[in-house]
């Protein structure tokens, strides 16, 4: 009986003994690379990201206000202008000059007029490297900006500031945050563009620009 203790110990050594744990696989978190539509998100501020965000409220609001105060007919006159699902795919205007006019809805001061139409003024649109720059021509506010890719295929984003009075070069966005500006720019038919910026810094609830190109544009100089 002696000698079958060495084995008889061994065997209960072996069948106690655990097998080695298996190497776990660590998840792997892929983090998707920046594309050219975030590119404007690392550049606007908050303030303006949010104003950004809370666009189809200034829509409702701006509307509503101004259909209540007796301006129903003349938002229906606006068409597309003024209808807040018009967007179509493709909003790249093509650079040259256009014929642009502002429509303002709603107000958030007591005495404002909830719906103001404004003469037409020139502006044009040109390529700066990748981007398109906007830039109104005439008047004492001039706004200025450049036109962002967005996640959105019916959308650029547009972020810009206001040239002031005889300023002949407008400040760069980010410069005075009492000039910036940020907007969604669409195409809502053939040939006619708009702006929206939403909750702009005046008496209005959401500013509306409508672009249309000049009959006669500009010869380009070598053509």
């Amino acid at each position: 009986m002696r000698r079958l203790y060495p084995a008889l110990i061994l065997a209960l050594v072996a069948g106690c003994t655990t097998a080695s744990p298996k190497p776990v696989a660590r998840a792997q978190v892929l983090v998707a690379p920046p594309t050219r539509a975030d590119a404007w998100k690392q550049i606007a501020n908050a303030e303006d990201k949010f104003r950004l965000a809370r666009t189809g409220e200034a829509w409702r609001e701006g509307l509503a206000d101004a259909r209540t105060r007796g301006f129903a007919a003349d938002i229906k006159r606006e068409g597309a202008l003024l209808d807040p699902i018009a967007a179509q795919l493709k909003p790249a205007p093509t650079p040259g000059s256009y014929s642009c006019r502002k429509v303002q809805l709603g107000a958030t001061k007591p005495k404002a007029p909830a719906f103001e139409r404004f003469k037409p003024f020139f502006c044009y649109v040109q390529a700066e490297g990748d981007l398109l720059v906007i830039v109104k021509q005439t008047g004492s506010q001039r706004p200025a900006g450049r036109l962002w890719e967005d996640d959105k295929n019916t959308r650029l984003i547009y972020l810009g500031s206001l040239a002031l009075g005889d300023e002949e070069v407008p400040k760069a966005y980010g410069d005075d945050r009492t000039r910036d500006m940020a907007g969604v720019f669409e195409r809502i038919g053939p040939f006619v563009w708009r702006l929206v910026i939403p909750w702009p810094r005046s008496s209005s609830k959401i500013d509306v620009f409508e672009l249309t190109p000049v009959a006669d544009q500009p010869k380009v100089a070598g053509k």
